[in-house]
């Protein structure tokens, strides 16, 4: 008989934050089986029943083998699907194919909407994210998508592990200027902006700082990282305009490519990044990186979600 309880579900690789997860909510993750073939074909189970339950499958994408990890969980939704679950909310803290939210050129595909039809033809009920990197991938989705963000958080880690009243908060390009605005507004601090000109992707060719950084801890804020390279070279213009020290706070620290490079011999005293993306391997080769966890979040919003509760005290409060 179904008690209609909360059913965690994971993949067998990148498990660190659902087990997080798991334990701030007493739970355990549902037992599942992954079977993968000679030629790469994937065979999931789930362990036991899940028919008329809540299921919240939490997922990490990070860099590398991202296109494996998105089949595999259109795999689990729909193997929930057809188990008869109750509803299939899927956690999903980064969401792939966030920055192709748009046709910026001809015959280009709007891959965040592909994305957002192949979850709910899988059978996904409810999506909940963090820091999208276009709020209007929301509309993408005919079911509800929960956008948490981790500012709540980082406020929490620059109080307790950063002399903030020295400090102003960097927007390192113009897109970002209201996340900083935000994020100065609740600190009382002042934020000053950076402004790019790339060359081509991933390439930035001139900075120009706008504001004054004299003699402050710059922090700089973002939603990711990837390869670094715009983190090292703001890094190095508000150290040329008098800047102490520099420390960059993003939410998704994807870091791929030359990325652990770029931040050990980049002038930055500190990356921290929240564990949205699973690079706890990456953390022994660079020690300039730090983490803020966000299980809580993730825990109270599931709790929440499950009893009916209302999901938007967690946008300006984070849980211990």
């Amino acid at each position: 008989m179904s008690t209609n309880s909360i059913k965690l579900l994971a993949s067998d690789v990148h498990r660190g934050l659902a087990e997080l997860v798991a334990r701030r909510l007493g739970t355990r993750i549902t037992p599942s089986e992954f079977k993968r073939d000679s030629n790469g074909e994937v065979q999931f189970s789930i362990g036991e029943s899940v028919r008329d339950e809540d299921i919240f499958i939490v997922c990490q994408i990070g860099s590398g083998i991202v296109n494996d990890r998105v089949v595999e969980l259109l795999i689990m939704i729909n193997a929930c699907k057809t188990a008869s679950a109750r509803r299939i909310t899927v956690i999903l803290p980064n969401f792939p194919y966030a920055r192709q939210d748009r046709k910026d050129k001809s015959r280009a595909p709007i891959t965040a909407k592909l994305m957002a039809d192949m979850l709910t033809t899988a059978g996904c009920d409810h999506v909940i994210t963090m820091d999208l990197h276009a709020s209007q991938i929301q509309g993408f989705f005919d079911v509800p998508v929960d956008n948490l963000y981790a500012e709540p958080s980082v406020v929490r880690y620059i109080k307790e592990k950063i002399n903030y009243r020295d400090a102003i908060i960097i927007s390192p390009d113009a897109g970002g200027a209201k996340r900083a605005a935000g994020l100065a507004d609740r600190l009382d601090l002042n934020f000053a902006l950076i402004h790019k000109e790339r060359a081509r992707a991933n390439e930035v060719s001139r900075m120009v700082l706008v504001g004054d950084v004299t003699d402050k801890i710059c922090i700089i804020v973002d939603d990711m990282a990837d390869t670094c390279g715009t983190l090292a070279k703001a890094a190095e213009v508000l150290l040329e305009n008098g800047a102490k020290q520099v420390i960059a706070i993003v939410t998704h620290g994807i870091l791929s490519g030359n990325a652990i490079k770029n931040i050990n011999n980049s002038k930055l005293t500190r990356v921290v990044c929240t564990n949205t993306v699973p690079f706890e391997e990456k953390l022994g080769l660079c020690p300039k990186l730090d983490t803020i966890d966000i299980s809580a979040v993730l825990a109270e919003s599931i709790r929440r979600l499950h009893n009916g509760e209302s999901i938007s005290y967690l946008f300006k409060n984070a849980p211990l």
